[in-house]
Order: C-alpha cells, then structure tokens, then sequence
C-alpha cells in the first residue's frame, strides 16, 4: 500500500451526488481525492467503475478506495475480483472500523439508495481513521490472500 493519504472514489449513476459529497468531505479532511467518476446520470455500468477503482488500489497508485452503487453490493463484488483487494460493504461505522482493523480493508463500499448522507459520512470517517491491528488479524488476512 502507498503511505500517500490518497483515496479513489468511484460510482455508478445512482450514487454520483453521495460521491461527490464524500469526495468534498474526504479532502477537508486532508486526503487527496481522485474521483474516477462517473460525472452524468446517464445509466453506466458499476463493474467497469468497481475495477477501475480497485485496479488504482492494487497498484499502490491510492492507499485506499470508496464505492458507490445502489446497494454498494454490485461494485463490491467487481472490486473484489482484482487481485489484492479487500473490499467491504458497510452501512454502519462499527463495521467500517472492523474492516480496517481486523480484516486490513483497503476498499470500502457503500449503498447510496440504502444509507443517508450523514451515516455515509460517519462510516467513511470510520474507515478513514482505522487502522489495522495486524497480530493475530494478519495471519487471517493472509489466509485471505493465499
């Protein structure tokens, strides 16, 4: 993982003003966003978004990296798929810091027809702020990896 405090954020057409409400956000609180997109409602396609996003994670190009779809469940999914990444959905903030600290996330996931903007901002501060406890968490993690 790079040690640069830069995050992607990416989505699909029903997430695009949450997105850009965390991306806002994500800067105030020191990061640098690179926000992949998309920018128009027109319907789009979260896997090709998902990847995308994933494949700047697993690079090392982003530290860390934010999706958005409907459900957060469909970009999850193609975001997983990318050697390296660990991506979970989280509609609540204890989970968002548990991904972080036990499981090593370094992908977050949510659903913006699912989560208010408010929750959306808590749980992305959560994930922001965790960090992983290694120990006996790494050795699960590298389970994961194999």
């Amino acid at each position: 993982m790079t040690d640069t405090k830069r995050v992607v954020l990416s989505s699909d057409h029903a997430a695009i003003d949450l997105r850009q409400t965390l991306a806002a956000h994500i800067a105030q609180a020191g990061w640098e966003v690179v926000d992949i997109g998309p920018t128009t409602p027109e319907s789009t396609h979260y896997p090709l978004h998902g990847k995308a996003a994933a494949e700047r994670v697993a690079s090392g190009d982003c530290a860390l990296g934010i999706l958005l779809c409907g459900t957060g469940q469909g970009i999850m999914m193609a975001a997983n798929k990318v050697p390296g990444i660990r991506c979970g959905v989280c509609s609540d903030t204890f989970s968002a810091r548990m991904i972080r600290q036990h499981n090593n996330a370094n992908m977050l996931s949510i659903g913006a027809r699912v989560i208010g903007e408010g929750q959306a901002l808590d749980i992305v501060d959560a994930f922001l702020t965790a960090e992983f406890e290694g120990g006996r968490h790494a050795t699960r993690v590298d389970m994961i990896e194999d």
